[in-house]
This record gives C-alpha cells, structure tokens and sequence, in this order.
C-alpha cells in the first residue's frame, strides 16, 4: 500500500511561502543578533549630560564643544580604522550641513592628521585627542564612536561601530 505524500508537500503554492517565512525569521534573527551586538559595544560609553569637550583642532585653533546652534555630532575616529574609513565620507558630508566634531584619537600628530584629511579630500573639523584622554573621558574604548548631544548638552545618541549618514542624520533629526 503506498502512501500518499502530504498535501502540503505537493503543493508547489506553499513551498514558496514557507521559504519567505524561513528567510523573515533567519532576517529577524541576524537583526536581532546585530542590535544585542551594537549594544554590547556600547555598554560603557556615556549617557546623560555631556563630558567636557576641549582641547586644540588640527589647524592649532583652540575648541570647546557648543551645542546652542543646535542637536551636535560629536564622533570619535582614528586614521588606522578600516571601519572609520568606510563611514568618513558620510560624516565629511554631514558636516557640510549640520554641527559636527571629530575626534581623531590615537591618530599622531596635527600634521599627521591634517595630511590624512588632504590625502583624502576630508574637510571636516577634527580635535585631536593623540593620547586618547577625551575618548575615555567620553568612555570610548574603540573606534568609530558616535554620539549626538542636544542643544541642553544631554547625550541623546551613543554608538559604536559603523553608522549610515541616513540613520546620523535621523537621528540629528529626531534630537532636534
């Protein structure tokens, strides 16, 4: 006596769906698997009102954080981060149209840094941090970090690792 396959196996209607289905959840997952990973690496940076952000930028001119003009981008990079590289054009760009400072940590020298930013056509303003004492002032303990503070000084964003210049600029938005 043969048996009879099941119907849903027949059915060359359902095979198609259940592999959208499979394909939601394993995206779900990897979403899930993403965001639980941004925040682990997050953990230790600072939340609440803003450190103090001084100290000199690459062309020598001294620099203070002033977040009256608005919601401010304050990113912590170095020139050594593959990752940092991936994502410098996008701030670069931000930068054009909205309060931005970097902070390039570990990097070396004013001039190092500043033949960096020509090498690669980067005229975003940058604050030098050589020894990495504002990074852990901040409690930054790698690169690229990202922070947006609001125009009170209250830290509305921390982040590690790589950020779209869409979901920056969201979330300058929404901090405004």
């Amino acid at each position: 006596m043969a048996q009879e396959p099941s119907e849903t196996s027949n059915n060359p209607d359902k095979r198609p769906r259940r592999r959208w289905v499979r394909w939601l959840r394993d995206a779900v997952l990897l979403l899930v698997v993403f965001v639980l990973i941004q925040w682990w690496q997050a953990r230790n940076l600072v939340e609440g009102e803003a450190p103090s952000l001084v100290g000199h930028l690459v062309d020598g001119s001294p620099y203070q954080l002033d977040v009256r003009n608005g919601p401010v981008l304050v990113h912590f990079w170095a020139t050594w981060c593959p990752i940092c590289k991936l994502e410098q054009d996008s701030i670069d760009s931000i930068a054009e149209d909205h309060p931005v400072i970097t902070i390039a940590t570990t990097s070396g020298t004013a001039d190092e840094v500043s033949a960096y930013l020509a090498e690669h056509e980067l005229s975003m303003p940058v604050l030098l941090d050589e020894g990495g004492d504002i990074g852990r002032a901040w409690g930054v303990q790698g690169v690229p970090a990202t922070f947006i503070v609001d125009q009170e000084g209250i830290i509305r964003h921390a982040g590690m690792g790589y950020s779209s210049e869409i979901g920056l600029r969201t979330r300058l938005w929404i901090a405004d």
